[in-house]
């Protein structure tokens, strides 16, 4: 398998990263730089890609997505502040 392809992630893991990567698109991310840090997002969540083996599945991290949502709280809070 060549390096980088994403021929062994699961169809979920595929969503997931093509869904971020429209976002950070539209945060003004070049379309390069956002496919980058979704697979790389989705990788640190899901530990990889598909593994073989009776059980091999692991529980999703939400750590990436946690750390996402607390800096866009602290941000609205911070310009909520201002607007007063």
């Amino acid at each position: 398998m060549a390096r980088g392809s994403k021929r062994s992630y699961t169809g979920k893991q595929k969503r997931k990263a093509e869904k971020i990567a429209k976002s950070y698109k539209k945060r003004g991310v070049s379309a390069k730089e956002a496919k980058a840090r979704a697979w790389a997002t989705t990788k640190k969540e899901s530990g990889g890609g598909k593994k073989s083996g009776s059980g091999r599945g692991r529980k999703a991290s939400k750590a990436a997505a946690r750390k996402g949502g607390k800096k866009a709280a602290a941000k609205r809070k911070k310009t909520a502040k201002r607007k007063k």
